[in-house]
């Protein structure tokens, strides 16, 4: 009921501050804005940056500071948000406090520090904000989603494609039901579990490679030390020695040519795999190309690290003084650039040796000291690459047969076809990092999320991609009957149809769990089932308040009421109008291409219809309501009973489906479908695109009580005036 993502709602008690807002605190804005600076750059009321301090200034209440506070510290942490609402409840000093988070844990933590320093200011106390982001720095690197995959879902959620996440790492979901897609991050559900098996595998991946015409350097499988020697003396000139299913370049040794050298290789290779290759060494840059759905769509390069000694300073010290001291370079994963650590690097230590160096050795002045062959690929060089290479690197990634893949080159000039230069594909890697093309070091970033979102959900596909029908049905009169007759529908007309409703859980008709299943949870299990093609949710005012809905947009919203108020003070709900705030949900998620299904005998609702993104559908048990002769008036669409008869209007076009009579739910002895609710269920049925005929005959053989009625031939084909064909019939 507050936005379109997900928020984390506050119920904060500020007591006696009620009585103390902003401006009759001395230094308290002071202070605040000097902890904080980035509160400067918040709108808020005016629409500009500053407006929030101009209100902090003028006077506002702590409820409204917490929540800008919680803002600024889940983007000090790094992580990007910027709605939040503070609303004041009937009861003193009780605010809702509404923000915007993307990891709930994160959010949570965000909010109680928020409080915390908001009252160290209020109170002139000292506070270590620079600790409190750390601690909240560190929260995200651990909770929230890795680099590669929140850039697939946030070009994903550009697109308007829904998303759940599905573990607490980085197994994420995009779509509902059966047109969702997985994503793990750079590797999708498209991603073979065989090419992956033959990416770990450089040995099998080479032969695949050289089979095709894929230049690869000649090499092969080594057992032992003594064996190394022999493979490169074989090989002759300079060698490589590498895990054989190794990844991020962890192993990798070369330029070798000495025996002591590729021996010593061969055990530190031996340690980061389950065996080692040895190959000829390609002279020339390392390259990384990535390639999706079959095309390049981002390249970078590595470069020679160097340090140069100063006459005083240990390699070690140079190290960190020259080249962890740079920004970029870290131990997350938001940053290009990883910390060079000699203690857990043996290809660097290996590299030094050969120089006749260690960490604790202390070059002259001016001596350059090489660190590594290939630092890190963080060069962008997207715009170098020959079409002929990026042919190559597509055939790799098809061969191997992988979506998306990290082909690595080594070149002397990646603007020039590998064959004139002797250039060769070292490896092809599934699952590769994107971060060094989202963040390149040097260069251009490039919209690498956007190309692998496109390449599960190709534009010109579909305007609503990863979305099936969806119905919500919210309100408390026949709410639960509601949902059971559009179910029914939907299964009639052949989608595999879920259902969460108080009733239980159903999956096309078979109830897999009973009770109360009006929540959230059991709606996300609908949404996350690859078999369901449909779905329809209750969702009654309390749900909403509690939980929020279980989907972000949906096509059908219905509503049938605005009673219930009097049922809901624990959440400050004391009368039909902050009632309506409440269902009005249901109606602003609907969408575009969609429609609102709107109960015309409660007047309440009626504004509703302003609200809706899609068409509205009024329904009524009075056909002389004022509200729908307006609206067919109008042009629009409404379901109606009157004289006996069930009927549809189309602007100015009535047709009668058929008697009332001929549907036993009305008249069960026990569990009678209330007339209303069987209008609402025609109207969303409807609003789905259903046929009239499937329409009746699905009514007539519905039942709450999961009876199927014995019926005539007669009685299953009486479908009134309505043609067999024409626009009314499917408008």
């Amino acid at each position: 009921m507050w936005t379109y993502r997900p928020v984390i709602e506050a119920w904060v008690d500020i007591g006696e501050l009620e009585d103390f807002p902003s401006n009759k605190i001395p230094g308290f804005p002071e202070r605040l804005a000097a902890w904080l600076p980035g509160l400067a750059d918040h709108r808020c009321g005016i629409g500009e940056p500053g407006g929030f301090l101009m209100r902090l200034r003028d006077g506002t209440w702590p409820a409204h500071i917490m929540e800008h506070v919680a803002i600024e510290l889940q983007n000090l942490a790094g992580v990007e948000v910027g709605f939040g609402k503070a609303r004041e409840t009937p009861q003193r000093g009780i605010y809702k406090v509404a923000v915007r988070v993307r990891n709930e844990r994160v959010g949570r933590a965000a909010i109680g520090t928020a409080r915390d320093i908001v009252m160290a200011a209020i109170e002139d106390r000292p506070y270590d904000v620079d600790k409190a982001v750390a601690i909240l720095r560190e929260m995200v690197d651990r909770h929230d989603l890795g680099p590669s995959t929140a850039a697939i879902v946030d070009a994903a959620a550009e697109r308007r494609i829904p998303w759940i996440r599905l573990n607490d790492a980085n197994l994420v979901q995009l779509g509902y039901g059966v047109r969702q897609r997985r994503i793990w991050t750079a590797e999708s559900d498209k991603t073979s579990a065989i090419a992956e098996g033959i990416a770990r595998d450089k040995d099998l991946t080479k032969t695949l490679l050289m089979a095709c015409g894929v230049p690869t350097p000649e090499g092969r499988v080594v057992e032992s030390p003594e064996d190394a020697w022999e493979a490169a003396t074989d090989i002759g000139g300079p060698v490589v020695v590498k895990p054989s299913d190794g990844n991020h370049g962890r192993g990798v040794s070369v330029e070798l040519t000495s025996r002591e050298d590729i021996e010593a290789a061969y055990h530190v290779a031996d340690a980061e795999g389950n065996g080692v290759i040895v190959e000829r060494f390609i002279p020339g840059k390392e390259h990384r190309l990535l390639v999706v759905g079959g095309r390049m769509v981002a390249a970078t390069h590595g470069e020679q690290i160097w340090v140069e000694g100063d006459g005083r300073s240990s390699v070690r010290q140079l190290i960190d003084s020259q080249l962890n001291n740079d920004p970029r370079r870290g131990d997350t994963e938001e940053v290009p650039l990883e910390t060079i650590v000699l203690e857990t690097d043996s290809v660097i230590r290996l590299t030094l040796a050969r120089q006749g160096l260690d960490g604790d050795s202390v070059p002259g002045l001016g001596q350059r000291v090489l660190v590594e062959h290939c630092g890190n690929l963080c060069v962008d060089c997207t715009d170098e690459v020959h079409p002929d290479v990026a042919a190559t690197a597509a055939l790799a990634a098809r061969v191997v047969g992988l979506d998306v893949a990290g082909i690595d080159f080594v070149a002397q000039d990646i603007s020039r076809p590998l064959l004139e230069q002797g250039g060769a594909v070292v490896e092809v890697n599934a699952g590769p990092s994107l971060l060094m093309h989202l963040k390149p070091a040097v260069g251009i970033p490039r919209p690498v999320g956007a190309a692998i979102a496109e390449h599960l959900f190709p534009i010109e596909s579909t305007a609503d991609a990863g979305r099936i029908p969806l119905v919500g049905v919210a309100g408390s009169r026949g709410a639960t009957a509601v949902a059971r007759l559009i179910a029914w529908l939907l299964h009639l007309a052949g989608k595999q149809t879920g259902l969460a409703c108080r009733d239980g859980l159903f999956l096309d008709g078979r109830c897999v769990d009973k009770g109360n299943c009006a929540s959230l949870e059991a709606g996300q299990r609908l949404l996350i089932n690859r078999s369901v093609d449909a779905a329809v949710f209750e969702n009654s005012a309390e749900m909403i308040l509690r939980e929020g809905l279980a989907y972000d947009r949906c096509q059908v919203g219905v509503v049938t009421d605005l009673d219930g108020a009097e049922a809901l003070g624990e959440f400050y709900i004391e009368d039909a109008t902050q009632l309506y705030n409440v269902l009005r949900t249901q109606v602003d998620v609907v969408l575009a291409k969609g429609a609102a299904v709107l109960n015309a005998g409660d007047p309440r609702l009626m504004p509703m219809a302003e609200l809706c993104d899609g068409e509205v559908v009024l329904y009524a048990l009075d056909s002389g309501s004022p509200a729908i002769a307006a609206h067919v008036a109008g042009g629009g669409r409404a379901v109606l009973a009157r004289n006996g008869k069930l009927l549809i209007a189309s602007g100015r076009n009535e047709v009668v489906l058929a008697r009332l009579a001929q549907f036993p739910c009305l008249t069960h002895p026990t569990q009678a479908l209330p007339l209303e609710a069987l209008l609402a269920g025609v109207g969303a049925a409807w609003a789905l695109g259903l046929s009239s005929h499937l329409i009746v005959a699905g009514a007539i053989t519905f039942s709450l009580v999961d009876e199927v009625p014995e019926l005539s031939p007669v009685q299953s084909f009486t479908l009134g005036q309505q043609p067999d064909t024409g626009q009314q019939a499917n408008a």
